[in-house]
């Protein structure tokens, strides 16, 4: 018999409706039934890829026995971390800070009915003790009993909580500083204190991508002269180089994993998620431009042709997730045996095929259910290697026929949920990549989306979070704002829309109005008539997503430079600041931060180019073909008129007319792309 959750939209809600428990989504009357029976609530947080929320549910949620006691001693809550972020943020943070160490999910947090501070805070809990923890059984036990006889203690370490959230909040500190150079050259230390030469990437394993300090690092790259410039971009190419060939990557449909659980990028969790592919995606195609190397290239195209194949949403909207698991085997969908390769290869296919992708060798994967050997698929000898001339083509082949083999599989769920702030990482994506390697297929997918997000997302001023089944849901979040809006300007850069720079100023004004921290500076995660909960977080930091205070600061930056309007350049100037003393401690954690910072400390450029109809195409072109990571660029048809603020100055011609300003500098207007060329 269904449970309340067989009435919500999220795919991840739904995979908990037919489960025994008494599942309430989190709302107003779930809260207020723990209130009044006066029962601690059990707060479930997890999402649909997550591998250890399907072991808990598998062992705990669909147990009878493991069911009624929660069913007796708990109001249970299930919340999807994608749907209310917010809530997450909350129950991460108290968990670091009660615990000393991060979460991750499932989050299983026990709270008080009436303040919701918590009482015990945890992750996966087992059905029966193993790996030193105890069984959930008797966790749900002894929590409750805790609750009813310590009471006291509870409430003294909650409001200690509370102390410190209202600190966090605040901002408060004597070591402000006004925004300087500092935290970058700190952060270009630790980072390269902490690369991992053999393999790339940073640390030990678990490793993940680190997309947003890799792009920080290369526009570095660009600004340090010498040989620690060259050795910034060194760590970025090595690092691109071997995510591309390893097991991070999907070798057959394109595509990045959520991280490799092992140091050398071998074996993934393979999960793959929207914001992962989209932030790798946009830093591929930026690398090809700042090297020239195409096989930066030929990634970016193979993750953008993933997207579009396998995440896209008939309307244009880009979905969230595939699973780590499918047909209850996690990786089962991507491994193969040298059998399954003879089955459907010729034998020079499948000769070459095993020795690029490694089944000459021992097995690098056991299935964690069954413990069958197989090999899943990374370049262990490059095609080049292969002293015969047809191998690269028969290598093609053998790609295409396995991707057609590994289709007939049982597929991986996915999460068919549209985020706004994910598509706007997506948008900004397909624009990059479309510009900088001249693909307009891409270009028109990162169009159809923002129409997406514009036509059901966005109602009254104000941004929704969520769509699914036709229902859009929930006040959308500080990230939703700075990412669509992000979005939107890359956009921008690649064809001229006006209704997508009235978009993109509107994100920006409602951000303004209703996220900023006016007192302390920054903006807070949600909005000031967001539902009140116990904290209302603030965070510079860099995430499992980029930093929305870091990219809200260069969406302002840029388009305060663009229009002339200082209002902006002022509230970046004020988040910066309140976030100086984090950028000190710990500059390599706020790498989107110090994306921003170097913007504003600048000079940033900015290029219009007026072109008449016959140039638009050639000025667009001249424009994506450098790597200048500080310039913002946009062509403007002739034709187009009632432009805003200091845009309605450039104005255009019968020729083609160019506008190169760095900072508050102009050059000359320049007439002619001969002329632009030359003042580039």
């Amino acid at each position: 018999m269904a449970n309340e959750l067989a009435r919500e939209t999220s795919p991840y809600l739904l995979q908990h409706a037919d489960n025994p428990v008494d599942w309430l989504p989190w709302s107003r009357a779930a809260l207020e039934k723990a209130r009044a029976e006066n029962k601690p609530i059990l707060l479930s947080i997890g999402y649909s890829a997550c591998h250890w929320c399907h072991v808990m549910a598998h062992e705990s949620f669909e147990d009878p026995e493991t069911a009624e006691l929660m069913n007796r001693l708990y109001v249970n809550i299930k919340v999807d971390r994608e749907e209310r972020p917010d809530i997450d943020k909350i129950y991460q943070t108290a968990h670091q800070l009660y615990t000393g160490r991060a979460g991750g999910w499932p989050l299983t947090v026990f709270l008080t009915p009436d303040t919701h501070v918590p009482i015990v805070v945890g992750t996966y809990f087992p059905k029966e003790p193993r790996y030193g923890m105890p069984s959930f059984k008797d966790v749900l036990i002894q929590v409750e009993a805790y609750y009813r006889n310590h009471g006291s203690e509870i409430a003294a370490r909650g409001s200690a909580l509370l102390e410190t959230f209202a600190r966090i909040e605040s901002g408060e500190t004597a070591n402000r500083a006004a925004p300087n150079a500092a935290p970058l050259a700190a952060a270009r230390e630790h980072l390269l204190a902490s690369f991992d030469r053999e393999h790339g990437g940073f640390g030990g394993a678990p490793k993940f991508p680190r997309a947003a300090a890799l792009e920080l690092l290369l526009e570095q790259s660009r600004r340090v002269a010498g040989e620690q410039g060259r050795e910034l971009a060194h760590v970025v190419v090595h690092t691109l180089k071997r995510m591309a060939e390893r097991g991070l990557y999907d070798h057959l449909g394109g595509g990045f994993f959520r991280y490799s659980v092992d140091r050398r990028w071998s074996i993934p969790h393979f999960e793959k998620m929207l914001y992962d592919n989209a932030a790798l995606l946009a830093l591929y195609a930026e690398a090809a431009a700042a090297t020239g190397d195409a096989s930066f290239a030929r990634t970016a195209v193979e993750t953008a042709e993933f997207l579009l194949r396998e995440m896209r949403d008939s309307a244009g909207g880009f979905y969230s997730t595939l699973d780590a698991d499918a047909d209850g085997r996690e990786g089962g969908y991507y491994v193969f045996t040298p059998e399954e390769l003879d089955a459907v290869l010729t034998p020079a296919e499948a000769a070459v095929a095993k020795r690029v992708f490694g089944l000459d060798r021992d097995p690098n994967f056991v299935d964690p259910h069954d413990g069958v050997a197989a090999w899943h698929l990374e370049i262990v000898r490059p095609v080049a290697e292969i002293d015969d001339g047809r191998a690269p083509s028969l290598l093609e082949s053998a790609r295409r026929k396995l991707l057609e083999a590994r289709e007939k599989r049982v597929r991986p769920g996915r999460d068919e949920k549209i985020l706004a702030g994910w598509n706007g990482l997506a948008i900004r994506a397909l624009a990059t990549a479309g510009r900088r390697l001249d693909r307009a297929d891409l270009v028109d997918a990162a169009t159809e989306a923002a129409d997406f997000v514009r036509e059901r997302l966005w109602r009254g001023g104000r941004l929704l979070a969520t769509y699914k089944d036709g229902r859009a849901r929930f006040a959308a979040y500080l990230d939703d704002y700075a990412f669509v809006a992000d979005g939107l300007l890359a956009l921008l850069e690649c064809r001229w829309r006006a209704d997508d720079l009235s978009f993109a100023i509107e994100l920006a004004e409602t951000a303004l109005e209703h996220f900023e921290d006016e007192t302390h500076g920054g903006f807070f995660f949600t909005a000031d008539d967001h539902e009140q909960l116990i904290h209302r977080p603030k965070s510079y930091a860099d995430e499992a997503v980029p930093s929305g205070n870091g990219v809200l600061c260069k969406v302002l930056l840029t388009l305060g430079h663009v229009l002339g309007e200082t209002r902006y350049i002022d509230a970046v100037e004020r988040t910066l600041t309140a976030a100086m003393p984090l950028l000190a401690e710990f500059p390599d954690a706020h790498a989107t931060m110090l994306l921003a910072l170097d913007r504003f400390l600048g000079p940033q450029e900015v290029v219009i180019v007026r072109a008449k109809d016959a140039e638009i195409d050639a000025a667009r072109r001249l424009l994506a073909r450098d790597y200048r990571p500080h310039r913002a660029s946009f062509v403007i048809p002739n034709g187009v008129s009632d432009l805003p603020g200091l845009l309605a100055e450039r104005k255009g011609g019968d020729d083609t007319i160019g506008y190169v300003c760095r900072g508050t500098s102009c050059l000359a207007p320049t007439v002619g792309l001969d002329a632009l060329r030359a003042a580039l």
